[in-house]
């Protein structure tokens, strides 16, 4: 891994047995709210590294990732080990498109996600720009267990702040919870469940959609708004979707 710096561990936070967040002190470029980092370890004699989002905000030290912990993979094993004062290394620049720079103005911003693909979008909204931008402001976040709805104190802050602009809608999949929508985020859209709860339509007119998690949920949710007359965006091509997945 090319252009590397070296990282100290502040803080690691277990929000489950398999959710984690670490909090590190790294020398990394400027980077923009939405874009990722590659997270590396020396492993077995090999330096192994995957991109994970930034949590904070540009403006915000130290610097956080949020991962799920994969059983078969290399890197998030050892990742998950790690405790304050340990080191790991990261790419001094960052990279990324799901960005509010990248994309057009419009009425409502969607940010929809599934597992720690909430993290780029926490980072944005710990910024002043959406809140200057858009008049309303959806955050849906899919999950199989009530458990892994994370970063509440933080949601609730955005909420206290922006009573009149920010919407939190929480889906669980494998388990009835009161507090949210029961099911993925594909099929709340097309039963019109995920506007209803947000109280903000989901149209070509007056909103762009953001998507970050897994593939199956992007892909499928694409094509849901690819029927509603939507397109993806592109900077040659202005549209009403946008996505990054790292599956």
């Amino acid at each position: 891994m090319a252009d590397i710096t070296q990282g100290t561990v502040i803080e690691k936070k277990e929000w489950s047995p398999r959710l984690i967040s670490l909090s590190f002190e790294a020398e990394i470029k400027p980077f923009k709210a939405g874009q990722f980092v590659r997270v590396a370890l020396n492993i077995d004699g090999e330096c192994i590294g995957r991109p994970y989002s930034f949590v904070n905000a540009p403006h915000e030290k130290p610097h956080e990732i949020y991962f799920n912990i994969v059983d078969t993979g290399k890197l998030t094993p050892r990742l998950a080990k790690l405790q304050p004062g340990d080191t790991l290394f990261l790419g001094k620049t960052a990279n990324g498109f799901l960005t509010l720079d990248e994309i057009p103005d419009a009425s409502h911003l969607w940010l929809l996600a599934t597992g720690t693909g909430i993290g780029p979008f926490l980072s944005i909204l710990k910024t002043d720009e959406p809140w200057r931008r858009f008049k309303k402001i959806v955050l849906a976040h899919s999950v199989s267990h009530a458990g892994e709805l994370t970063y509440q104190e933080l949601i609730n802050d955005l909420h206290a702040r922006y009573p009149k602009q920010f919407y939190y809608t929480p889906l669980v999949s494998r388990e009835h919870v009161s507090h949210a929508l029961y099911g993925r985020i594909p099929p709340n859209l097309i039963s019109g469940q995920l506007e209803q709860h947000a109280d903000v339509p989901l149209d070509v007119a007056h909103s762009h959609v953001m998507l970050c998690g897994n593939s199956g949920m992007i892909e499928h949710t694409t094509q849901l708004l690819l029927e509603r007359g939507m397109k993806r965006h592109r900077r040659r091509e202005h549209g009403q979707i946008s996505s990054e997945q790292y599956f």
